[in-house]
């Protein structure tokens, strides 16, 4: 790979951060082409045959910049009473973009025609693109002309329907028993081996003695997860790699539009099943954006406390399995021992473990336990040492430096243009970090480095994330130190549940708190986006409400869906081993990226 680019500053700070838009459509003025959402991020409205032209000058006009993309997603309008804005149709393509230098976002909205499901691709702008777009068709039909490979990317191609429409059914009780004859299980067989030939991996007929077609996965063990990677090899070199998603797929996006708001929380916690309670983060933020909910001082601070032990916790378990993979066997039980402590302050403080679900609109579940300082303490006297050791132990030997060092390495432009963030990022070069361009939460009141290499390779995506233990150590300190006084749920008759002393106390909370119950809470209608640093990068929910007690749209944008996709772009050229240390450094959770 080629010099990591120096990302060079603003040098008009004003003059960046007014970010002229670009010319409105024809069809409708500057002013009825934005959209005002609870949020503050910029939202225009665009027609489908401006959206090329706009969208390139957004990412190459020096005064946007727009170097990145977040996310793509759509939404069907069809049943939504509360229409967002005049241009609204049957369906609504939302591109969301970001600016590394200032933590700038835009968000673009197309309307789409149910007679007209088609848009252009961006591939050509954007290399994380592809995926995007063959999600937004998998589950919504909405095509896009151009697009070098559009298949199904979670459901398998002899799936029928498109499930994020509102016509297709979310409960299996809906349907009837499912039945797989023996020739449907054949058939799906088949489309399983003809992948390489339908992604144009191999020509019809090809018969290349020295090339050889390798499957790995997805049984679990493989491959970090139920992930298949079809890899093409000229003797030990790979030409070039398919990955395949899909088999972890559990519909949580569509499971979010049947829950009412309170009760999806616990589906959260299952999206990045090592990072716990940080998934409730941006859900929870973003449904209080949109209620007008102000969370407490100590609940802020209790949130902020909780997410970097399980950052640490996710980084643990992606330290020791990364070593094993390479080889080296002894880390990963010394750290899963580390781990193990980490999980016992949680349960102290949460009752739970892994998903312990507890953060709630306007606040925390509960307030601290009697004691909780002095385990805290116990585990930042503990840890430091350990993480010594792990430094001694695996960065400085000689065999695991030859097997990261230079190996998947990519520039600070690639990981830009593949929407690649957090560590992952940080390794090239870039200094951002979303706590602190958009400090939630209190982490403006919170003294932290936030640790960069010059160089993404496997070696240094390792070292961020020793170093970015240190980090959340000294974070969860402070939380310690600085810890406010008060109560840990807003007084507030959409947060859910109502504080228990004023429920036996006060009609006025009680009656909310009785209808929040059994019916749910009724959140205003609008939109929002939600976003935090989470463990392996940022973690937005985009939350429609209709005005009503159960959310219109949940979209998850996941780190890992973004990263996995840079497996080929990293491998082309190394060989098989050297793949799998590859993996091993991208940090993924495959719930995580199938959701």
């Amino acid at each position: 790979m080629g010099e990591t680019k120096t990302m060079s500053p603003a040098t008009d700070e004003t003059v960046a951060r007014k970010a002229s838009i670009p010319p409105a459509p024809q069809r409708a003025t500057a002013e009825t082409s934005r959209q005002i959402c609870a949020d503050g991020i910029e939202t225009i409205w665009c027609d489908v045959d401006d959206l090329l032209g706009i969208m390139a000058r957004l990412r190459s006009d020096p005064a946007q910049n727009y170097r990145m993309l977040l996310d793509i997603t759509a939404i069907d309008e069809r049943t939504r009473q509360n229409r967002p804005h005049p241009m609204a149709s049957d369906f609504t393509l939302l591109y969301h973009l970001f600016r590394h230098e200032d933590g700038r976002e835009i968000r673009v909205k197309v309307p789409l025609d149910m007679s007209a499901l088609v848009a252009p691709t961006l591939c050509g702008l954007w290399s994380n693109a592809d995926w995007y777009e063959r999600e937004v068709w998998d589950m919504f039909g909405i095509r896009f002309a151009g697009h070098p490979d559009l298949r199904r990317m979670l459901m398998p191609e002899s799936w029928v329907g498109h499930p994020l429409r509102k016509d297709h059914y979310c409960r299996a009780t809906e349907q009837g028993p499912f039945v797989m004859p023996d020739s449907s299980a054949i058939a799906e067989q088949h489309a399983l081996r003809d992948i390489p030939l339908l992604a144009g991996m191999i020509d019809a007929g090809e018969d290349d003695p020295e090339t050889m077609i390798v499957n790995l996965g997805p049984n679990h063990p493989s491959l970090h997860g139920v992930l298949r990677l079809v890899v093409k090899l000229h003797g030990e070199e790979i030409i070039d790699i398919i990955p395949e998603i899909g088999f972890h797929h559990r519909g949580a996006e569509k499971i979010g539009e049947r829950q009412s708001w309170h009760s999806f929380i616990p589906y959260t916690d299952r999206i990045d099943y090592v990072a716990g309670v940080m998934n409730n983060f941006p859900y929870v933020m973003g449904v209080e954006q949109l209620a007008g909910i102000t969370v407490p001082a100590r609940a802020q601070m209790i949130r902020i406390m909780l997410s970097e032990i399980f950052r640490i916790i996710s980084h643990l378990v992606f330290f020791g399995t990364m070593v094993q993979d390479v080889g080296q066997l002894s880390p990963v039980f010394f750290v899963f021992t580390d781990r193990e402590r980490a999980l016992e302050l949680i349960e102290v403080i949460c009752g739970f473990r892994m998903h312990p679900s507890f953060f709630r609109i306007g606040g925390v579940a509960a307030d601290l336990p009697q004691g909780w300082d002095g385990k805290i303490r116990e585990f930042l006297a503990y840890l430091p040492k350990r993480l010594d050791e792990y430094e001694a132990m695996v960065m400085r030997n000689k065999i695991f430096q030859i097997r990261t060092i230079g190996i998947g390495e990519y520039t600070a432009e690639e990981a830009l243009d593949w929407g690649i963030t957090g560590p992952g990022l940080r390794a090239t070069g870039v200094n951002f970090d979303y706590r602190k361009s958009h400090p939630y939460s209190g982490y403006d009141q919170l003294e932290f480095d936030v640790p960069i290499a010059h160089r993404s390779d496997c070696f240094n995506r390792v070292q961020l994330r020793l170093d970015e233990m240190r980090q959340s150590l000294r974070i969860i300190r402070q939380c310690l130190e600085q810890m406010p006084p008060g109560p840990v749920k807003a007084m507030h008759p959409l947060a859910m549940p109502m504080p228990r002393e004023a429920v036996l106390n006060d009609i006025d909370s009680l009656i909310p708190h009785f209808l929040n119950s059994t019916w749910g809470a009724v959140i205003p209608p609008g939109e929002v986006s939600s976003t935090i640093e989470a463990t392996k990068g940022l973690n937005t929910y985009h939350l429609v409400s209709d005005g009503t007690t159960t959310p219109y749209r949940v979209r998850i944008r996941t780190p890992s869906f973004a990263h996995l996709q840079t497996i080929p772009m990293m491998s082309r050229g190394t060989y098989l081993a050297d793949l799998i240390a590859i993996i091993g450094s991208i940090d993924f959770v495959m719930a995580d990226v199938d959701r």
